[in-house]
């Protein structure tokens, strides 16, 4: 790991201090339907296989193999239908040789059989065929279109592994299994708070010196986003009592993180080092990064963890996806923390800061596997607008001065 210049840390040292803090949170027991987006404490195994018998994977008819091996259309083979077999019956009728059964997609096979004949594959199909049925084509050889009990799964198979996040195909395949319960890192609670004397709430008139509160909203859907539940907003004026007074709030609603936005520099009205600065729980650090270069972190004497986030728009969207993101999810026990990054080719030119690692809005077309800016102003911390087009963040190594047409990229996905 190469150190950043000027005395700052890279990226790699200030995530590695935040996951150094994180502790799993507790694990509990849910009903798998009540626990979308939950991250597994332990591995949930079927309680059966799937299927749960065989059964035919067509509508058709279930026949012994050997009586209609040599079936075509010019010596077709008949058969005298013996049963009916609808989707939901236990039925198992025994099928002499020169019988068969009716059967419908799903339906349990009967054991005296050994493959299915689909309607297309007789004459007369569905109609008047309760009787009996002539095999116009051969199947192709024993087996066919049965699906055998436990060929996707046996019981005491993983179904969804620990650490991973229960969707909704693991739920399915977990409920497919016979699972009914699972056990489940708890979601974390989560704060989110603006600083900023000039902020307005949403919707308010504008007025000059005034601006929306574009944090705050931004970051309840990142935190509902990395799967935790956001316990409180708030926005407070620059002032350090108020930093005080909504952490004390955060932590008696039970924030196991607290996040800032705003008022972290080293302005002269800065609330959240105001508030933090000097009592060892909270440290503020310069970052080799851009945007996001001021950064802060701690943990409470009550276990809560503190993010300090530069109080611009884009600055929060990066620190969120680089820090507290992944800190959510390791608090989570997920396997996987961090975004899918893709190497693509820029087809467009930008700037880059000097001597820092740029985290730039971008648009990708990943047909084309290309990346660009996803706006023309830049590479500004305040572009608000420009995340509204943002696919992804293009990752520029601090050592590289400009980007050209061409250059190959990598690109944390975010979408």
């Amino acid at each position: 790991m190469s150190a950043a210049p000027g005395g700052r840390r890279t990226v790699e040292e200030q995530l590695a201090r935040v996951l150094d803090a994180v502790r799993p949170l507790p694990s509990e027991t849910r009903a798998i339907r009540d626990a979308s987006a939950r991250t597994l404490a332990a591995d949930a195994t079927a309680a059966h296989d799937i299927p749960l018998f065989d059964n035919s994977a067509m509508d058709g008819f279930a026949v012994r193999y050997a009586d209609v091996a040599t079936a075509s259309a010019d010596a077709p083979v008949t058969l005298r239908v013996v049963a009916d077999l609808p989707a939901g019956v236990s039925d198992d009728p025994a099928l002499a040789p020169g019988e068969a059964a009716r059967i419908m997609t799903g339906s349990p096979a009967p054991t005296d059989a050994d493959a299915i004949v689909p309607f297309e594959d007789t004459a007369g199909g569905l109609a008047d065929s309760l009787s009996e049925v002539r095999v116009l084509r051969a199947p192709a050889k024993a087996g066919v279109f049965v699906r055998r009990r436990g060929a996707d799964l046996s019981a005491g198979d993983p179904v969804v592994r620990a650490g991973e996040r229960l969707g909704a195909f693991q739920i399915a395949a977990a409920v497919a299994a016979g699972i009914a319960e699972v056990a489940v890192r708890r979601a974390p609670r989560v704060a989110v708070v603006s600083t900023g004397s000039e902020l307005l709430a949403p919707g308010d008139a504008v007025v000059r010196g005034r601006i929306p509160d574009s944090n705050g909203p931004l970051l309840e859907q990142l935190v509902a986003g990395a799967d935790a539940e956001v316990v409180l907003v708030a926005r407070v004026a620059d002032e350090a009592d108020a930093v005080r007074a909504v952490t004390a709030d955060a932590v008696a609603l039970g924030a196991d993180v607290i996040v800032f936005t705003g008022g972290v520099s080293a302005g002269a009205y800065e609330p959240v080092r105001g508030a933090f600065d000097g009592g060892g729980e909270v440290e503020f650090a310069s970052v080799s990064m851009q945007p996001g270069k001021p950064q802060a972190f701690g943990v409470l004497d009550s276990g809560t963890l503190v993010f300090g986030l530069p109080g611009n728009p884009v600055s929060v969207a990066v620190s969120f996806e680089v820090f507290v993101r992944p800190a959510l999810l390791a608090m989570q026990g997920r396997a996987a923390i961090h975004r899918p990054l893709a190497s693509l080719t820029a087809d467009a030119a930008w700037t880059t800061p000097p001597g820092r690692r740029q985290y730039l809005p971008a648009v990708v077309d990943l047909v084309a596997g290309t990346v660009r800016p996803a706006t023309a102003g830049g590479s500004g911390s305040h572009l608000a607008g420009g995340l509204a087009r943002a696919q992804a963040f293009a990752i520029v190594p601090a050592e590289v001065e400009a980007v050209a047409v061409g250059d190959r990229i990598d690109v944390m996905l975010v979408e």
